[in-house]
């Protein structure tokens, strides 16, 4: 499986309360919850953001709070991918349970800007910029999770076997 899209970067310690504002948390509509994704320090993503673009992060993102808002937030708005130099572990869980790949990756992480033009090959665990012709390793996901991903999530995934 592979994703290529235009990056929108971020800094370290993003918390899912800039994610997804508190506030907005009394709806369980993916697309109300992505109409305010980042809106608390990026007022213009979700006027930017294209389906398939990815998200790249610093250090622990999705740290504070365990709700799956942040992730679906993220999922729902378009984001095809999010590569952090590293998650909070509760967020990582919650991605990967909701469908939402992502890799932990931090040379990625310094190497990629916002605007850039990126690739991933999931299989692989390959990043490639393709802006500014650079690779970067990540691990690749292990085959069960690779196919919760593809499923779209843990829930889809039981229920696919159930089937």
């Amino acid at each position: 499986m592979e994703v290529k899209g235009f990056v929108h970067k971020y800094g370290d310690h993003v918390d899912t309360d800039v994610i997804i504002p508190a506030c907005h948390l009394n709806t369980q509509s993916h697309k109300e919850l992505a109409a305010h994704c980042m809106e608390d320090i990026d007022a213009e993503f979700v006027h930017k953001v294209k389906e398939g673009d990815i998200m790249v992060a610093g250090a622990n993102f999705g740290c504070g709070s365990s709700r799956e808002h942040a992730p679906i937030a993220i999922k729902a708005s378009g984001i095809s991918c999010v590569i952090a130099a590293s998650f909070a572990r509760i967020f990582y869980r919650n991605a990967i349970n909701i469908g939402l790949p992502i890799l932990e990756c931090p040379a990625a992480s310094r190497g990629i800007e916002s605007g850039d033009e990126v690739e991933v090959d999931f299989d692989t665990g390959i990043i490639t910029n393709v802006t500014k012709n650079e690779t970067y390793q990540a691990e690749p996901f292990p085959p069960f999770i690779k196919d919760m991903i593809a499923k779209g999530g843990l829930m889809a995934s039981l229920k696919a076997k159930e089937g």
